[in-house]
């Protein structure tokens, strides 16, 4: 009863800060944790039944492994495999480079209204639906009437051409993604000790000098936790960015194909729904064992810097 007891006080003491987080918590048991008992359907032949959701999956077949054999034993399994990882390491050693690079440029801006103005231009892509970004890419891209056809006076079919398209990918990636990721270091910039800088100089240190030894050193464990999470969905793909922006041209599947948008066809296809269950637990399993164990390497070399 003592621990009961002393828990109790300690609920009751930090209840306001408990309420606090009390939505978020709920998010994450309703939308995050309870929809996990659904993974069972991957192992089995989901038939929805009038009897409801849970009596279909209880009265649906197993089947074991089969259902995972749709990604690996067709011939663009390794097609999708080698797209989704590519893309996702461009990503993130692109985007961590760029971030922190704006990142820091904005925290040397004098002005802060100007800063503050060019961090909300940065920022906005961010809130844009991948649906627009594909019709602002169509703007450029169209062969009839875009714009980069018109500025360069060429006629390239972009919708037809695959070799320009990693490219394509990975800019408007980046133009969408890095101003919202660069307000993270920013703010990690801003908590760094200025007592840090006004020493460097009077010591006679340069900007990039005190770049150099003091923000980046600085900014090393948020960048490792950052970059620790993006690894945990390096097999993910951003289905919005593969099927919107491309505009679900089949010419195009070769470097566009990732495994999101290959399941989501298949889905649409054959309307198997345990095949789409068992791509996304076998992303999740392989995310979860990257992140354990590049965790347990990062630990290795410095424990603080770590997750946990």
């Amino acid at each position: 009863m003592g621990k009961i007891g002393k828990s109790a006080k300690d609920i009751l003491r930090n209840k306001v800060l408990l309420f606090m987080v009390l939505p978020g918590t709920l998010w994450f048991l309703f939308f995050s944790y309870l929809p996990m008992v659904g993974t069972v359907i991957a192992f089995k032949e989901y038939r929805f039944s009038r009897d409801g959701f849970w009596a279909s999956i209880i009265n649906s077949k197993w089947v074991g492994w089969d259902n995972f054999k749709f990604l690996f034993s067709t011939n663009d399994a390794y097609l999708i495999t080698r797209n989704t990882l590519l893309y996702n390491i461009a990503f993130i050693i692109l985007g961590l480079i760029l971030s922190v690079l704006m990142a820091v440029v904005l925290s040397e801006i004098a002005n802060k209204k100007l800063a503050k103005f060019y961090q909300t231009g940065m920022f906005l892509p961010y809130f844009l639906s991948w649906v627009v970004v594909g019709y602002f890419a169509f703007s450029f891209l169209s062969s009839e009437r875009g714009l980069l056809n018109a500025m360069f006076g060429s006629n390239i079919s972009w919708y037809s051409e695959s070799k320009y398209w990693p490219f394509i990918i990975i800019f408007v990636f980046l133009w969408k993604a890095v101003g919202y990721n660069s307000v993270v270091y920013l703010a990690a910039i801003m908590g760094i000790d200025k007592s840090l800088y006004e020493a460097a100089m009077i010591d006679g240190a340069s900007k990039l000098q005190q770049i150099r030894s003091i923000t980046l050193p600085m900014l090393k464990p948020i960048i490792i936790i950052m970059t620790l999470l993006a690894i945990g969905k390096i097999f993910y793909a951003d289905f919005g960015l593969f099927y919107q922006v491309p505009r679900d041209s089949g010419t195009l599947y070769s470097v566009t194909n990732v495994i999101d948008t290959y399941v989501y066809r298949g889905l649409k296809t054959t309307g198997e729904i345990g095949m789409s269950t068992a791509a996304g637990l076998y992303q999740s399993v392989v995310g979860f064992v990257l992140v354990l164990t590049s965790n347990y390497i990062v630990r290795k070399f410095d424990k603080d810097s770590a997750l946990f």
